[in-house]
Order: C-alpha cells, then structure tokens, then sequence
C-alpha cells in the first residue's frame, strides 16, 4: 500500500453514484465532527477540454474513469497527507473546461475526499484510512440529477434523460457500483443517518 510519510492527516473517502447525495452527507458530517476538515472533490479534476471545439466537448463521456486527471488528485491527496497546501483546479461545467487560477487547499486533520468514481482508482483507495460507499437506487439518483443539472448546470431535461440512459446508468453500473465492494462501509438508501454519523464521529475521537 502506498503512504507517503508524515503526519496527523486522516483521509476517508466518500463515493457513490450521481445523485447519491455524497455532499449533503459529508456537509452533515462536517457539522457534527467538530474539528477542521479539508473537502477534496474529485468532481474538479475533469480533464479540461479547451482544446476541443465547442460543440465536440459534450460528446466526451464524462462518466468514465478517462475523464478525470486522477493522477493530479493523488498527488494532491499525497501533499495534504504531508501537511501541504494542494492548489485544486476550478472546473467549468458549462465550458468543460477549467477556468482561473487554482484554489489553495489547505491541508486540516482530517481530509475528506469524496467522488462519483472515487473508490474506481486502486491509487486512490490505497491512499484513504477510511472508505464509505452510499448506495441509493437508481431511480433517486436519477430524479436527484434531473433537478441538479436543470437548476445548477442550465441543462435540458431530455439531454439529462438521454445522458443518463446513454453513459451515466451503464457507467455506474461498470465502474461506480463496483466500489461498494471495496468500501469500509456501504450506507444504503434507508440507513438511519444519525446513528451512521455518530459512529463515525466516535471512529474519529477513539483513533485521536
């Protein structure tokens, strides 16, 4: 297993499919550990398509493992492990492109990455203390989608309906599902959160 050496810094990982509501959980994690945590989101690390007309970017299939730089993410999983600073890029979903200068990150105690194809990569999973997998059906991840990319990403409701039937479903099916089997823990649809939250706050206190 690869570790870079040094340090305090705790990493866990958060995957799952789109629409599993991997922000909404690790947001209600962060308000009940009560310690500075560090939030890498694997969704800024799409590889920028600016070299690409316009109209070519749309039809790369960003629900594939090739679609993201997971080389830059681990090294910058490594760098906040020693301590340091990772300048994650900012990525324009309306362009497929990044866009600006990076953002600094500092590195906190605890690091918590999370990712649709998070637990896809061996790199990265041999990198995090701690793997946690939410599984949710795919018709709530489906209407879960459907509201974000309409309202967030100024998406057409039938384009989100065809990308889904066309890469998002198959590609959860052969490389996000797949994580489940890796990950420490699956949190399924109809987990009782409060008591998943406190146990891993618990986790944290007894490893300090």
């Amino acid at each position: 297993m690869h570790r870079p050496e040094q340090g305090n810094t705790t990493i866990w990982g958060v995957g799952g499919g789109t629409g599993s509501g991997k922000t909404t959980f690790v947001g209600q994690l962060i308000d009940r550990l009560g310690v500075d945590v560090a939030v890498l989101s694997f969704d800024a690390y799409y590889h920028d398509l600016d070299h690409l007309p316009v109209e070519e970017r749309a039809l790369a299939n960003f629900d594939h493992p090739d679609s993201l730089d997971f080389e830059l993410f681990t090294k910058h999983l490594d760098r906040l492990r020693r301590g340091e600073t990772a300048d994650v890029p900012r990525y324009d979903f309306a362009t497929h492109t990044r866009s600006g200068p990076p953002t600094p990150l500092e590195a906190k105690p605890l690091v918590i990455a999370e990712g649709i194809l998070l637990l896809s990569f061996e790199e990265i999973v041999e990198r995090l203390d701690l793997t946690l997998f939410l599984d949710v059906p795919a018709a709530v991840r489906f209407e879960r989608r459907l509201a974000r990319d309409v309202a967030e990403r100024g998406r057409d409701p039938e384009g989100v309906r065809r990308q889904w039937e066309s890469t998002v479903a198959p590609m959860h099916d052969e490389f996000v599902q797949p994580g489940a089997a890796l990950a420490d823990q699956v949190i399924g649809h109809g987990a009782e959160r409060e008591s998943v939250l406190e146990a891993l706050c618990a986790r944290l206190e007894l490893a300090a």
